[in-house]
């Protein structure tokens, strides 16, 4: 077989961020393969860079967001029709791209559920900004791109909307999970996670849920400290904001200041997991967040909600609840029957459920989609 030149195209590489983990995954499985060239179209690149990886740098100056994503989306595809490549697999909408990986979901989905949280005024300011029906115009291009030979997602949720949404032949879709490495996140017994709570500075003898992602108000951090306001469980959280301020303020108003502990960002987030009773993430829209696989990995129950696409995953009252991600009361409940039901079994079943999310499977997946393209 030919040396196939394969690029993928995504403007920043940010070490917490859930796309990247998979690009990276997909970089590292592809590369095992000699018959692969690999190449990477970006703006930014913070992670290492392998021998065997290209780098392409397309930084043209931005003068706002939608310049930002339009003179990008410009200068790669520029790029890629001069480098030649085999296939362009883009985590960005750009149209004229071969393979269109869906991570970031559905762009009008996500608009109507943040709507559900905002006064009536900005709901309209919303669908009428000038970046938002960019973007949704973008998307649309793409999708209606004759050159789109198929498109990744990451849950099944997703796959159904963008059926809905464009009309795209199911054929075309193609559900492939995120990888999780179950050798690095792994469940640990009660004398382990006390150790690991002094190791952490955490309080011992108590209920702890811990919340992981960045962008507080879409990962619905508001609604998780409601709903442990109710309870007697702290929230540990991981990640970042820029108005963290905000809802350490919602914490203080809801008198559970002290039971909501802010830790930032970790790069090593393991022991945090193995710290912790359960995890917390009633996000208002998301694909399918590794949060999750790393939770299950760990052996951890989850409460999610409906518009998350990693609650694929969850059996409710086995190993979680599947709540809506503003049902204060359900969510609520579903923390008050975690802390009466965590055993052995659900830890065992929650860690079953993502075994099969390997690296190997993922490479299978991905080269089995890219010859099917070739062929």
């Amino acid at each position: 077989m030919k040396i196939l030149r394969f690029a993928i195209v995504r403007q920043r590489y940010r070490l917490d961020g859930g796309a990247e983990k998979f690009i990276t995954s997909v970089l590292e499985a592809l590369s095992l393969l000699k018959m692969i060239n690999l190449n990477i179209i970006t703006r930014e690149w913070e992670h290492k860079t392998e021998a065997h990886w290209k780098i392409h740098l397309c930084n043209p100056i931005q003068w706002g967001r939608v310049s930002r994503e339009r003179d990008f989306a410009k200068i790669a595809r520029a790029l890629w029709h001069r480098e030649g490549f085999q296939i362009v697999q883009s985590h960005e909408r750009i149209a004229g791209c071969d393979i269109y990986r869906a991570g970031d979901g559905v762009h009008t989905k996500w608009l109507k559920q943040r709507c559900r949280i905002l006064p009536i005024w900005r709901q309209k300011l919303l669908f009428t900004s000038r970046y938002h029906r960019h973007v949704i115009a973008a998307e649309r291009a793409l999708y209606q791109s004759p050159i789109l030979k198929a498109i990744i997602c990451n849950s099944q949720m997703v796959k159904k909307e963008i059926i809905e949404e464009f009309g795209i032949s199911e054929n075309k879709i193609h559900v492939i999970y995120n990888a999780i490495n179950t050798q690095n996140f792994f469940p640990v017994n009660n004398y382990q996670r006390v150790q690991i709570r002094k190791n952490l500075s955490l309080p011992l003898g108590v209920h702890i849920l811990i919340y992981v992602g960045s962008g507080f108000e879409r990962k619905g951090l508001a609604a998780a400290i409601h709903a442990i306001a109710n309870t007697h469980s702290y929230l540990l959280v991981i990640g970042r904001d820029k108005a963290e301020k905000k809802y350490r303020a919602i914490a203080k108003k809801l008198c559970c200041a002290n039971r909501v502990i802010f830790a930032g960002i970790q790069v090593k987030v393991r022991p945090w997991y193995q710290a912790s009773d359960g995890l917390l993430l009633p996000t208002l829209y998301d694909p399918c967040p590794n949060a999750i696989f790393e939770a299950l990995a760990c052996g951890l129950p989850v409460i999610s909600s409906t518009t998350c696409g990693g609650s694929e995953f969850i059996s409710p009252g086995i190993n979680g609840y599947i709540c809506d991600a503003l049902d204060i009361s359900a969510l609520t409940d579903a923390i008050i029957a975690l802390t009466t039901t965590g055993n052995s079994q659900s830890s065992i079943y929650s860690r079953a459920k993502v075994m099969p999310l390997s690296s190997k499977h993922l490479s299978q997946q991905l080269f089995s989609l890219y010859k099917k393209i070739l062929d």
